[in-house]
C-alpha cells in the first residue's frame, strides 16, 4: 500500500524514490496528490490549498515579496521502469526509474524544502499541479492562472523542471502555420490538363531552406530562433496529380516577441502564399535583470542558459511574472525508457535553493 504521508526528513534520494514508486500517470494523480496535501497539513507555516488534484502551500510571513516554485507531479506511462533503483555507474550513484528526471526528483527537493523554511527571507508559494504531460487544456498550472491567478502572484518564479542543475532562463515561443498550395487535379497520365500543388511547393521549401534564424538577446541571455518544415501532405493516389498541398511549419521565436509579432514575421517570411496559424504558445521573459533573479542565479554557481524549448515558465510570464528552469536531470532523458539522473544533482539543486531562500 502507498505511504499515506510522506517523511519529509528523509534523504532527498529516498524522498524521490518514494514518489517515483507512487504511480501518477497523467490523470492519475490522486493518490500521491493526496499523499502531498495530507503531508503538508502538518506544518503549521504552511497554508495548504487544493485544486482538483493541484497543490498549493505557502507561507505567510509578512515578507516584502514572494516568489513561486512550482513543480507537476505527473508523470508519461510507465515503460516496465518502476519501481526505481538506486545504482552505481562510472562511479556515480545514479537514480533510475520513470519520473527520477521528469520530474519527481524536483518535486522532492520543492516538499522537503517547504517543511523546513520556516523563516525564509522571501514568502514563498509551493506549487505541486497535475496534467503537464498530456494536452495543454488540461494542464494545472493553467487551470490555476486561469481560475485562481491570485494564488500564483509573486515577483519571480522557478519551475524545476530538469535542466541538469543549471538555470535556463525563460523559454522561447512556438507556433505552427500551415501554407496551402492549390493547383488543379488531373490523371498523372495526362499532367498537361491539371496544375500540380505539390510542384508548388519547392518555392516555400527554398525559403524555408535559406532561412538565417536569429539570434535575439533577452534580459542578457541569447534566444536563437528557428523555423522548420515539419510536416507536408498532399495527394490522394499514385495516378492523380494533386490540387492541394500544405506544409506545416514550426517557428520557435524569442521571448523578445508576442504571438502578434511572430504571425506578423511568418507572414512577411512567406508573403504571397496562403498561411493559417493554427497553434501558438508565447515565450517567457527570464527576468535576469530583477534582483531577486540576480540574487537566484549567483546561488546556484552556474552560468545561466536560454531556454530554446517551450515549458511552463511561459504560464508565469502571461501573468506577467518572469521565470527560470531549475532542477535536476538532464531533460534529454526525460521520458525516456531509460529515465535516469546522478543524485548529485539532487543535492545541488536542494542546496542552491537553500542558499537562496534563506541568505
Amino acid at each position: 500500500m502507498p505511504a499515506t504521508k510522506l517523511n519529509l526528513q528523509a534523504d532527498l534520494v529516498d524522498l524521490t524514490r518514494v514518489l517515483c514508486d507512487i504511480e501518477s500517470v497523467s490523470g492519475n494523480e490522486k493518490a500521491l496528490a493526496d499523499v502531498i496535501e495530507t503531508t503538508l497539513r502538518d506544518f503549521a507555516h504552511l497554508e495548504v490549498i487544493r485544486d482538483a488534484d493541484a497543490i498549493v502551500a505557502r507561507t505567510n510571513l509578512g515578507r516584502a515579496k514572494r516568489v513561486a516554485i512550482a513543480g507537476h507531479i505527473d508523470t508519461v506511462p510507465i515503460a516496465d521502469n518502476l519501481p526505481t533503483k538506486l545504482i552505481e555507474q562510472d562511479g556515480q550513484s545514479i537514480l533510475w526509474g520513470r519520473g527520477t528526471v521528469d520530474m519527481k526528483a524536483g518535486v522532492a527537493v520543492q516538499l522537503k524544502l517547504a517543511a523546513e523554511l520556516t523563516a525564509s527571507n522571501v514568502d514563498i508559494t509551493w506549487i505541486f499541479y497535475d496534467h503537464e504531460e498530456v494536452d495543454s487544456a488540461l494542464n494545472g498550472l493553467g487551470r490555476l492562472s486561469r481560475n485562481r491567478p491570485e494564488l500564483l502572484e509573486a515577483e519571480f518564479a522557478v519551475l524545476c523542471e530538469p535542466s541538469s542543475a543549471r538555470v535556463e532562463g525563460g523559454c522561447n515561443g512556438t507556433m505552427r502555420a500551415e501554407i496551402t498550395l492549390s493547383g488543379v487535379k488531373a490523371h498523372s497520365a495526362r499532367p498537361w490538363m491539371g496544375e500540380n500543388a505539390l510542384h508548388k511547393a519547392f518555392k516555400p521549401l527554398e525559403i524555408l531552406a535559406g532561412y538565417v534564424p536569429a539570434e535575439i538577446a533577452v534580459d542578457g541571455l541569447i534566444y536563437r530562433e528557428s523555423l522548420n518544415a515539419v510536416v507536408m501532405h498532399s495527394g490522394i493516389a499514385a495516378n492523380v496529380i494533386p490540387d492541394l498541398a500544405v506544409i506545416t511549419v514550426n517557428y520557435r521565436f524569442a521571448p523578445s516577441r508576442n504571438a502578434a509579432e511572430a504571425e506578423a514575421h511568418l507572414r512577411d517570411v512567406f508573403a504571397g502564399f496562403e498561411i493559417k496559424i493554427t497553434d501558438f504558445a508565447e515565450g517567457a521573459r527570464p527576468g535576469l535583470d530583477l534582483p531577486e533573479a540576480a540574487a537566484f542565479v549567483k546561488a546556484t554557481g552556474t552560468e545561466p542558459f536560454a531556454k530554446y524549448g517551450w515549458t511552463d515558465v511561459a504560464r508565469f510570464s502571461a501573468l506577467g511574472i518572469p521565470a527560470v528552469n531549475f532542477g535536476p536531470g538532464d531533460p534529454n532523458k526525460a521520458h525516456a525508457d531509460d529515465e535516469a539522473l546522478p543524485v548529485e544533482q539532487i543535492y545541488s539543486c536542494e542546496k542552491a535553493l537553500r542558499a537562496w531562500l534563506s541568505a
